[in-house]
């Protein structure tokens, strides 16, 4: 929930953990009240594309690097049509924007969306905090919402947690649309929208893929309906335990061994619908400065990630399930998550983190193209 009024940019403003910490700071965009899940991003750029991003829904972002807003917000940058975070929590705001393609401040972007935020506050201590405590339930107050810590900790502690949020349907495209292949079009891809990027119906489009993006309720019938080349699951917010639904269509796709891509939550998906658990990370991956390796070819890559739930499968060797044989094809090298699947018997893939990556980097932008080279051995 989030209420806010405009003006008074300079307020006091006061950030409560559920566990007691409380920092203090001034107003950053909107001022009123905001709760969440307190979570962390090491990205240094790309703020726009995080704020925009629907799998921060609910979710309230702290920015680790101190200078933030240097290069204003513009139209063009955004991963979808409004920002999704819950909250934003900043160190140095820029005073103003230096960059020819700024169009306002994102202070002036926050607030317009009533974004309420806060800034002046030791983001390293709080980072630091959220490393050792893992990821929490936060409130941000400012202006008349400020009141008595106890009252703000006993508000902050009543607000809903993460663990068994069902949120991909709340952020999903509610009618289906159509995304066309850039130059000639080569096949036709069925998206189920979880919270898709932008960016990522543009990248297959690159590749002469007709992209028809899909809500996420829907059915099987709805999928095949387009008659597809391949099939996706996208990124998207909440946990994956929830997301029953979307378990059952993708089992469904498999059956039919139709091509499959899935990214983040879609990963979560495949895991679930191989027979593998999913769980809460203690403070989760998030930013564009990411280790993994591919172990089909041993490269390392640097990537974007933003999840704070993972597939638990077995690293180090196939597993059986009910579509063949399954592998472990990407790991996170900082702490050993699984960062990718693949089935071994049937055109089947997916990994954790974000290929398309708008800010960057672009590591992994190869991964649309095994996607392509998936629909192209199917269709000969």
């Amino acid at each position: 929930m989030t209420t806010s009024t405009r003006g008074a940019a300079k307020a006091p403003a006061v950030l409560v953990l559920e566990d007691g910490r409380i920092f203090r700071g001034r107003a950053y965009g909107a001022v009123g009240e905001t709760f969440g899940e307190a979570v962390f991003s090491t990205g240094m750029t790309g703020y726009q594309e995080t704020l925009t991003d629907p799998s921060y829904h609910r979710q309230v972002v702290v920015m680790t690097a101190p200078h933030v807003g240097n290069t204003g917000v513009n139209d063009e940058d955004p991963e979808s049509g409004r920002i999704w975070v819950a909250g934003y929590v900043v160190r140095d705001p820029a005073r103003v924007s230096s960059n020819w393609r700024a169009q306002r401040t994102l202070d002036e972007e926050l607030e317009r969306q009533g974004v309420v935020g806060i800034s002046g506050i030791d983001t390293r201590a709080l980072t630091r905090h959220l490393r050792e405590r893992g990821a929490m339930r936060v409130g941000i107050f400012s202006g008349a919402t400020v009141a008595d810590d106890a009252a703000l900790l006993a508000r902050v502690q009543e607000a809903p947690q993460m663990t068994g949020a069902d949120l991909s349907a709340e952020v999903a495209t509610k009618e289906t649309y159509v995304v066309p292949a850039i130059g000639e079009k080569r096949f036709t891809v069925a998206a189920v929208d979880l919270g898709i990027k932008g960016m990522t119906p543009h990248r297959m489009a690159e590749r002469g893929i007709e992209v028809h993006v899909l809500p996420a309720t829907a059915t099987v019938e709805d999928v095949y309906a387009v008659n597809p080349d391949g099939v996706f699951f996208s990124n998207g917010p909440g946990d994956p335990a929830t997301a029953d639904h979307p378990v059952a269509v993708m089992s469904a796709v498999l059956e039919r061994r139709t091509p499959l891509f899935g990214i983040c939550f879609g990963n979560q998906i495949l895991g679930r619908a191989l027979g593998f658990g999913t769980y809460k990370l203690k403070y989760g991956h998030r930013g564009i400065n990411q280790p993994v390796q591919d172990r089909t070819t041993g490269k390392v890559e640097v990537t974007a990630h933003n999840h704070g739930f993972a597939v638990d499968a077995p690293l180090d060797q196939v597993s059986d399930t009910p579509f063949g044989r399954a592998e472990v094809s990407h790991v996170c090298l900082n702490d050993n998550v699984v960062e990718g699947l693949r089935l071994l018997d049937q055109p089947a893939f997916s990994v954790q983190y974000h290929p398309e990556a708008a800010a960057g980097p672009h590591d992994a932008a190869y991964l649309f193209d095994r996607f392509v080279t998936l629909m192209e051995a199917e269709r000969a």
